[in-house]
């Protein structure tokens, strides 16, 4: 035998190969379904179990739901019977209360019917006694007739007569309704005459000081004045009586005295020295001299004027002086002298308003405040001083009246007195007239500003019309169209208990609200 062919062991060779890749393969299959196999049965075990455990957990859950709901059942059956059992009860407590109800009316009704039947019993009664009362009047008016022996028609007029004597008074209280109707009706008048007498009167009002300024032509003048060591200066106060003040006042010296005539002494002469320009002790005694002669001529002057004025004639040529005087005279800073003429002119249109001769009331008027001239000179009140000074120079009695009674001293007897009261309280009260009413005036007005602010609510207020009215601002977010009309009751109430005032206030509220935005 020869050697086998190399392509016959490679045939041989690749066959080996294949059918040992086929055993190979052939236990891997079968290796693999012997492994899934067992898987399987594994899984479906573990499923029967999974599905076991689901059935007896279902079968629990099923249980307890049973249970539940028979709780459920049980409570709502539990919750039905006591909800029924309390409507059962009220309705048996609403049954009662009818019932009882239904027995008071019932007693109510029968009570009703026993009072008709003691009313009807009674209206019976009555009306049979009123018989009885007729025929018993009826023969008490027979027997009348016989005992007094009148007549119905004489009866009547008796009767009459008796109510005439009652009705005395009722006219009495008529007569004082007419009376209190003719005062109401006097005082309006009596307010119309002063306001016409106040428009037809137009007086300058100016506040006088204590203290006079003279001007200087320079500060030169000042050192002049005091002269040397101030000899010059200690005779100037020494001849007048007056303070001179000479401080940094530039080109001026101020002249201090309560007494105004001796300041206008001083005024005149130091004028005249400053013009002069010679300025020693022996020229300021001529010049002292010669200005208190001026000034008494002006005095003299200044009175003639006022009693030319006013058109009264035969005054005393004493009291024209005195009436120059009171040129310098001021009161609470109101010169005095046209004070006088102002109620002079008052007085004098007042009465010629009530149809009485004004001479009398103007002369009372010009003299009621003559005491005041001489009041630093002799002691009592200007009112005494003036009585006393009247009745020296023989003035009327009327005017010497009416000069005690225009303060009140005394009770005013005569109408010239009413006159110059009313005139003096209508010069003195003007707002500006004089200084401390004019302080007071003001002292008002912010009194009645301060007590309206004082109110929760307001926001700003303002007195008006010389304090007759104040017009407040309210608060819109605080205060109410319908609070308005309380607020202003209260404040109308505490401005009565706390304010004194003449007439009447006006409280004006003004309440707005705005809304402001900006269009852009």
């Amino acid at each position: 035998m020869g050697s086998i062919p190399v392509w016959l062991c490679i045939l041989i060779a690749v066959l080996t190969a294949a059918l040992a890749g086929a055993a190979a393969f052939f236990l891997g299959v079968n290796y693999r379904k012997s492994k899934a196999e067992a898987a399987i049965g594994s899984a479906e075990e573990e499923a029967k179990r999974i599905v076991g455990d689901a059935v007896k957990t279902a079968e629990a859950r099923k249980k307890e739901i049973i249970l539940e709901g028979k709780d459920e059942i049980h409570k709502l059956r539990n919750e039905s019977e006591k909800e029924l059992s309390d409507r059962r009860r009220e309705i048996q407590h609403q049954e009662r209360r009818n019932l009882q109800k239904e027995e008071s009316l019932e007693k109510k009704l029968e009570t009703l019917e026993r009072k008709e039947d003691q009313i009807d019993q009674r209206n019976k009664k009555a009306e049979e006694r009123l018989k009885e009362a007729e025929a018993v009047r009826k023969s008490q008016f027979d027997m009348l007739e016989k005992i007094s022996s009148f007549s119905m028609e004489q009866a009547k007029e008796y009767l009459l007569n008796n109510l005439e004597n009652e009705l005395v008074h009722e006219k009495a209280v008529k007569v004082r309704e007419y009376e209190q109707q003719m005062k109401e009706e006097s005082d309006n008048a009596a307010r119309e005459i002063i306001a016409t007498a106040i428009q037809r009167c137009a007086a300058d009002h100016v506040s006088e000081a204590a203290i006079s300024v003279v001007p200087l032509p320079n500060d030169e003048m000042k050192g002049r004045i005091i002269g040397r060591e101030g000899r010059n200066i200690r005779a100037i106060e020494t001849l007048t009586g007056v303070d001179l003040i000479i401080d940094d006042t530039p080109e001026a010296i101020t002249l201090s005295s309560f007494e105004p005539v001796r300041r206008e002494v001083a005024r005149v002469a130091l004028e005249k020295l400053i013009s002069d320009g010679r300025i020693h002790p022996t020229r300021i005694e001529e010049t002292v001299d010669k200005a208190r002669r001026e000034v008494e001529t002006a005095i003299k002057q200044e009175g003639e004027r006022a009693v030319l004025e006013v058109g009264v004639n035969g005054v005393h040529h004493e009291l024209v002086k005195l009436l120059g005087r009171l040129r310098y005279r001021t009161s609470y800073g109101q010169n005095v002298l046209n004070h006088s003429l102002e109620v002079a002119y008052l007085s004098g249109m007042i009465a010629s308003e009530l149809g009485l001769n004004p001479t009398v009331a103007k002369r009372a008027g010009l003299l009621h405040d003559i005491g005041k001239a001489l009041d630093h000179e002799m002691e009592g009140s200007h009112v005494q001083i003036g009585v006393e000074v009247a009745k020296k120079y023989r003035e009327n009695e009327a005017v010497v009246h009416a000069i005690a009674a225009h303060h009140g001293d005394v009770d005013a007897k005569t109408i010239v007195a009413c006159i110059v009261q009313a005139a003096d309280a209508i010069s003195a009260a003007r707002p500006g007239a004089r200084r401390e009413n004019l302080e007071n005036y003001i002292k008002r007005l912010e009194k009645l500003e301060e007590l309206a602010s004082s109110f929760d609510g307001v926001d700003s207020c303002y007195a008006i019309q010389a304090g007759r009215e104040v017009r407040i601002l309210v608060k819109p977010d605080i205060v109410s169209d319908e609070e308005m009309t309380l607020l202003a009751r209260e404040i109308c109430k505490k401005i009565e208990a706390d304010l004194d005032y003449p007439g009447q206030i006006k409280v004006n509220m003004i309440r707005e609200s705005r809304a402001v935005d900006y269009a852009k």
